[in-house]
């Protein structure tokens, strides 16, 4: 995967906190505060309120809610999913025993629009293990790695490269998400 040689026209955001799906999201909107915290943490309160399995308060309920932490993020797919749906889009999981070679990636633009993966992170020298959401778009023909832990987009030299990425992030136990444009 090479940088890209021009990405002033690719909107990328950085990673801050684990605010990672917020920033996913918005890399694969191209666009700057189509998702904040805000609108993120209602969806989240509102999935809480509509869980018919709620579960009991304890004094950690006020930090650590069932689809987000309050203070860091940390978005669940349940949260990504509603938030997709809001704006036209579907989120339909990957069957990791389908490998990459499965997906359509030179398929219509207006079909797919994008793809989310979610993977195993080791942070703080080990200490810290989470997951991390991020982005990969094809934009003007070409296929690129949006992830916010990264400075700037990565292009992809061709659909074959992407293939290879996609079939190491199922590998490493990853989680891959198409983002489809919904037909009306």
């Amino acid at each position: 995967m090479a940088a890209a040689e021009d990405t002033t026209q690719i909107y990328h955001e950085r990673q801050r906190l684990q605010y990672c799906l917020l920033h996913a999201l918005n890399n694969l909107f191209q666009e700057k505060d189509i998702f904040t915290r805000a609108k993120l943490n209602a969806i989240a309160e509102k999935l809480s309120l509509d869980d018919p399995n709620k579960e009991t308060w304890t004094p950690l309920s006020v930090l650590f809610k069932p689809h987000h932490n309050m203070i860091t993020g940390n978005y669940d797919i349940n949260v990504l999913t509603a938030a997709l749906e809001g704006k036209g889009k579907s989120a339909i999981w990957h069957d990791r025993r389908n490998g990459a070679s499965s997906i359509d990636l030179d398929g219509a633009e207006d079909t797919l629009m994008g793809i989310m993966l979610n993977i195993s992170v080791r942070r703080f020298g080990g200490i810290w293990n989470g997951r991390h959401w991020f982005t990969l778009r094809k934009m003007g023909g070409v296929w690129y790695n949006l992830d916010s832990d990264l400075k700037s987009p990565q292009s992809f030299k061709d659909v074959e490269e992407v293939k290879k990425f996609l079939d190491c992030i199922i590998g490493g136990g990853g989680e891959i998400f198409l983002v489809m444009n919904c037909k009306e």
